[in-house]
C-alpha cells in the first residue's frame, strides 16, 4: 500500500543537510530566485567551507533526490556585531571567519526555494528546521537580514518604516517580509546598504529575529531550571492541636507524604496554624490572633528545616505576623536550599480589617526557585487581576494561592478568579485551602475548601483547564505534574496569546511604588 502511494504521488520530499553533490542545484535555484541581483551566486569553495565548519547549519529539501530548496546559516557571537552591520560584515566577505561554535545567535545567510515549488511551504520547512537547530544548540535566537523585494514598487510613496507597517497590516504584500512575520519573526531594525546591489529592496533590509523561548542561560545561583514541576497541595483538615509539637506532627506528616513522590513544591492553606489559636479563645479576636503571631517565626523556621531535610520547596500557607505594631497576613516560601522569602497579603478582607485590625502589604514579586519562577497571592489577592499581571510581566510560571473560605460562595470566588488568572497570565495556578471546623476558635470556626491545580485553556492543556483537584471538604492531598515548556510554547504559538497581544500602546499595569 505504501509503495503504491509513493508511486502515485507527484512529490516525495525529504529534509536533510547539504553535501557537495548538491552544488549544481544550488546554483540553478539561485539563478531562478535572484534574476535582479548580480554577482550573488555562491562559489563552490564557499559552500564547501560552510559544510566543513558548520555542517548541521546547511539545510535543504529534496524532491525525489533533487534539491528544490536550501538554507545556509552560521553561528555568531552577536554582541561583536550588534544591529548595525552589513551582509558582507556578517559573512566576513564570504570567508565566514565570523562563525564560532561559542556564539549565541544562529544567523541566517540565505534561503532559496525553487520558484516551481513555491506554494508548497518549503520555506516554512526550512525555517522550522532552523528553529529546531537553534533549540537543540541552545542558542539565544535566529537573526537575519531580510530583503523587502517589493519595496521598489512603493519607494516613492512610503519610507521603509511605513512600508513595513503596511505589510504588517496586510495593506501591501511583500513575499519575504510577510513570510518572516508569519513565522514568528519580529523586526529589530531597518538596515541601510545591507546589500548595496539589491535594487529591488532599495538596498534596504529588515533585521529580523526569532527568539528561542527554550534558551537556557546558566544561572549561577539556582542552576538550570527544569522543564516540568511536580506540585503537591494540602487540603488541610483543621483539627485541635494540643501543643505546638502536635501541630508540627500534623504538618510533618504531609511534608513527608508529598516529598515521597519527589515533588518540587508543597503548599499549605492560608492561616493553616489557626488550631493554635484555641488556647487564646477567651481573649478578643484581635488579641487572640496577635498571640497566635508569637508562633509564626518558630513555624517559619521549622518549615525551612522541613524543606531542607525533605528536599522540597514549601509554600507555608500564611500566618499572622506582628511587626512594628502592625498585624499582617504573610506567606513564606521556604526553599530546599535553606533560604526563605516572604509575601505579604496586599488586600485584607473587611473581616480581617474589622475583627483583627490587619493591614495589607505593599509589594508583590516573583520568587526564583530551582524549578520555576513562582508567585504567591494569598486568598483575596487572587481576586485582583492587576497583581497577577504584574507577576506575569516578571516571568511567573506558577502562581500559588493559599486560601481560607468559610462558605461555598466565598470558595467559588477564589476558584473562579484563580482559573481566570491562569488563562489571562498563561501560567499554572495552585490553590490550597482548609476544610472542617474549629469550634473553639472565633473567626475560623468553619471552613469550605477544595484544592486544585489550574492551567491555561489551550490545546496542550486539559480541556477543562483543571490539571487536578481534591475531593471537596475532605482532608487529602493532590499531586500534579505540570509542563513548563508548554507555557513557553503557549506564549508564542497559542491559539490566543493573552500576554503577547496586549495593547500596551493603550494601557499598562504597574506598581506606583
Amino acid at each position: 500500500m505504501t509503495e503504491k502511494q509513493e508511486e502515485s504521488s507527484p512529490h516525495l520530499l525529504v529534509t536533510r543537510t547539504l553535501d557537495m553533490g548538491d552544488y549544481d542545484r544550488i546554483v540553478a535555484i539561485m539563478h531562478k530566485c535572484y534574476p535582479m541581483m548580480k554577482g550573488d551566486i555562491w562559489l563552490k569553495s564557499q559552500i564547501k567551507k560552510l559544510i566543513r565548519i558548520f555542517p548541521e547549519g546547511q539545510l535543504c529539501v529534496e524532491d525525489r533526490g533533487e534539491v528544490v530548496a536550501f538554507a545556509l546559516s552560521i553561528i555568531v557571537d552577536y554582541k561583536k556585531y550588534g544591529d548595525s552591520h552589513s551582509y558582507e560584515q556578517i559573512i566576513d566577505d564570504s570567508n565566514f571567519g565570523t562563525h564560532t561554535a561559542d556564539g549565541d545567535v544562529l544567523y541566517g545567510i540565505d534561503v532559496c526555494v525553487d520558484p516551481d515549488y513555491r506554494g508548497m511551504r518549503l520555506g516554512r520547512r526550512l525555517y522550522d528546521m532552523r528553529k529546531e537547530l537553534c533549540e537543540n544548540l541552545n542558542l539565544r535566537s535566529i537573526v537575519a537580514g531580510g530583503r523587502i523585494p517589493n519595496y521598489h514598487k512603493y519607494k516613492d510613496q512610503y519610507t521603509p518604516k511605513e512600508y513595513i507597517q503596511k505589510v504588517r497590516h496586510k495593506e501591501i504584500y511583500d513575499p519575504v517580509l510577510y513570510f518572516q512575520m508569519s513565522n514568528d519573526f519580529h523586526v529589530r531594525k531597518i538596515l541601510k546598504n545591507y546589500i548595496p546591489y539589491d535594487k529591488a529592496s532599495g538596498s534596504y533590509a529588515v533585521l529580523i529575529e526569532w527568539n528561542n523561548i527554550y534558551y537556557n542561560e546558566d544561572d549561577t545561583h539556582f542552576g538550570n531550571q527544569k522543564n516540568f514541576a511536580r506540585i503537591g497541595a494540602v487540603q488541610w483538615q483543621l483539627r485541635a492541636a494540643r501543643s505546638i509539637d502536635s501541630f508540627f506532627e500534623n504538618v510533618e506528616f504531609f511534608v513527608d507524604a508529598v516529598s515521597g513522590y519527589q515533588a518540587d513544591f508543597l503548599v499549605f492553606p492560608e492561616l493553616f496554624n489557626a488550631p493554635l489559636m484555641a488556647e487564646f479563645n477567651e481573649d478578643t479576636a484581635a488579641k487572640a490572633i496577635r498571640k497566635l503571631a508569637q508562633y509564626s517565626n518558630e513555624i517559619r523556621d521549622k518549615m525551612v528545616e522541613y524543606a531542607v531535610s525533605y528536599n522540597i520547596n514549601i509554600i507555608a500557607g500564611s500566618m499572622p505576623v506582628y511587626e512594628d505594631e502592625n498585624l499582617y497576613n504573610v506567606s513564606y516560601l521556604c526553599r530546599r536550599d535553606g533560604s526563605y522569602e516572604a509575601q505579604y497579603k496586599i488586600h485584607v478582607t473587611p473581616a480581617e480589617r474589622n475583627d483583627w485590625g490587619m493591614i495589607g502589604g505593599d509589594k508583590v514579586q516573583v520568587f526564583e526557585t530551582d524549578t520555576a519562577k513562582i508567585g504567591i497571592l494569598i486568598c483575596y489577592d487572587s481576586e485582583f487581576p492587576e497583581l497577577s499581571r504584574i507577576l506575569a510581566d516578571q516571568g511567573m510560571e506558577i502562581l500559588f494561592v493559599p486560601f481560607a473560605t468559610d462558605m461555598h460562595n466565598g470558595y467559588n470566588r477564589v476558584r473562579v478568579c484563580s482559573m481566570a488568572r491562569a488563562i489571562e497570565n498563561e501560567c499554572y495556578v495552585v490553590i490550597s485551602g482548609s476544610v472542617g471546623n474549629l469550634p473553639k476558635v472565633v473567626n475560623m470556626d468553619i471552613q469550605y475548601g477544595q484544592s486544585a491545580v489550574f492551567s491555561p485553556s489551550d490545546f496542550a492543556f486539559p480541556h477543562n483547564a483543571i490539571v487536578s483537584e481534591g475531593t471537596p471538604n475532605t482532608e487529602n492531598t493532590i499531586i500534579a505534574d505540570v509542563d513548563l515548556n508548554d507555557l513557553k510554547h503557549l506564549h508564542m504559538h497559542g491559539s490566543v496569546r493573552n500576554l503577547l497581544d496586549r495593547r500596551e500602546d493603550l494601557y499598562k499595569v504597574k506598581f506606583k511604588k
